[in-house]
């Protein structure tokens, strides 16, 4: 053994052996050749005590004294000591490191100790699990909450940008049906349901029919409210299809589209949306068309817009019964793959008539009489608004 004059210093004292185990059995190995010695091994308060089978002692300062080996399960524990070629003993008992933690002083961190490696896997565990919750978090309140921010400071401009750039999107100009003197009646319908808006409105509201046979109808921010053929093919009356002109210029008042879109379109919008850069909506239009026509409205966001707009009827003087039967007549048709898409993205729709009856018995005026709709006008006339021969 290199040192094997060398007297534990003062101080050294052995561990009392009532209290944890201070003796050990391992090899020996000096550095210079491969032959393994059984060696006796004494843990004291400062270092180690190493006794060969040949009667060499030596003292390891726990200084000088590092672990190369027993981090896992089932690996011999190796101390070395010593530069280039350096002495090293060799425990096959993993408790030997516990129990030399349990005697030794001034470690250091130098030796492994197995509780804290336990403790390691919790903690890792324990900050995986938060990373988690936080991710969590930040997508059910963090990300909607500032969506709504941002939604409630950019200014009209920016949401008329967005909102043009999504129609361009989902209706271009060739899929849309422009018929003016139909055209123009739907447009009545908007323009009277406008007037009776409470504050006075920053929108402009624009109206496209677009040529599919899709039950269907959707609001852009900005104003923009996109009809389905299909759905006016359904609708038996000029005041039924008011009634989903009331709830989708709701969804627009409340800006329910312009959070959804900066909620869920892509980080990149959510920062446009903060900072009002209104030169780079444009490059957000395909994104958003998308999100738009996949993304459901909240519960929320659907019970508002059809209370705000079961309120824009009334004040309009329209009765909502037409409203309510369109949605009994789609109820009709039932489920499966030939039910309409206007009713895959609202709430389920006996829930939703039977919620319609009440607001429209809350909200009834004893001394207001609701008008006829385009009295004059043969409302069969609308389903003519796309040419026959366009239609798809």
């Amino acid at each position: 053994m290199s040192d094997s004059s060398r007297k534990p210093p003062a101080g050294a004292e052995r561990a009392d052996p009532s209290r944890t185990r201070a003796d050990w059995r391992g090899d020996y190995l000096d550095g210079r050749t491969a032959r393994l010695q059984a060696a006796d091994i004494r843990l004291m308060a400062t270092g180690i005590e190493v006794r060969t089978e040949s009667g060499a002692t030596a003292f390891w300062p726990y200084g000088e004294i590092r672990q190369t080996q027993g981090f896992y399960a089932g690996e011999d524990v190796r101390l070395e000591r010593g530069g280039e070629l350096p002495e090293a003993v060799i425990v096959r008992d993993r408790a030997f490191v516990a129990s030399l933690h349990a005697i030794g002083r001034d470690l250091g961190g130098r030796l492994y100790e197995p509780g804290r490696r336990r403790l390691r896997v919790w903690l890792t565990v324990g900050a995986g699990l938060a990373v988690v919750a936080i991710v969590a978090a930040l997508y059910l309140w963090g990300i909607p909450l500032l969506a709504t921010l941002a939604a409630e400071r950019v200014p009209v401009a920016w949401e008329e940008r967005l909102g043009a750039s999504v129609v361009e999107q989902i209706a271009s100009p060739a899929q849309r049906c422009t018929e003016g003197d139909r055209l123009q009646r739907i447009e009545a319908i908007v323009g009277r349901l406008a007037e009776k808006i409470p504050a006075p409105s920053p929108y402009r509201f624009r109206v496209y029919v677009l040529n599919t046979a899709a039950v269907n109808a959707l609001a852009a921010p900005g104003g923009f409210i996109v009809v389905f053929r299909g759905l006016l093919e359904r609708a038996e009356s000029p005041e039924a299809l008011a009634g989903v002109l009331a709830h989708e210029m709701e969804h627009v008042l409340q800006r329910h589209a312009t959070k959804m879109l900066v909620q869920h379109a892509s980080t990149g919008l959510l920062l446009v949306a903060l900072t009002g850069d209104v030169t780079s909506v444009m490059a957000y239009g395909l994104e958003s068309a998308r999100v738009l026509g996949t993304l459901q409205y909240s519960r929320r966001a659907e019970d508002e817009a059809d209370r705000e707009g079961m309120k824009l009827l009334v004040a309009a003087r329209i009765d909502p019964a037409g409203m309510i039967a369109f949605f009994q007549s789609l109820e009709k048709q039932g489920s499966g793959p030939s039910v309409p898409t206007y009713l895959s993205s609202h709430p389920r729709l006996d829930q939703r008539i039977g919620r319609l009856k009440e607001l429209a018995r809350e909200e009834a005026r004893p001394a207001s009489t609701p008008v006829k709709l385009l009295e004059d006008y043969d409302w069969r006339d609308i389903r003519n608004i796309c040419p026959p021969s366009r239609k798809r």
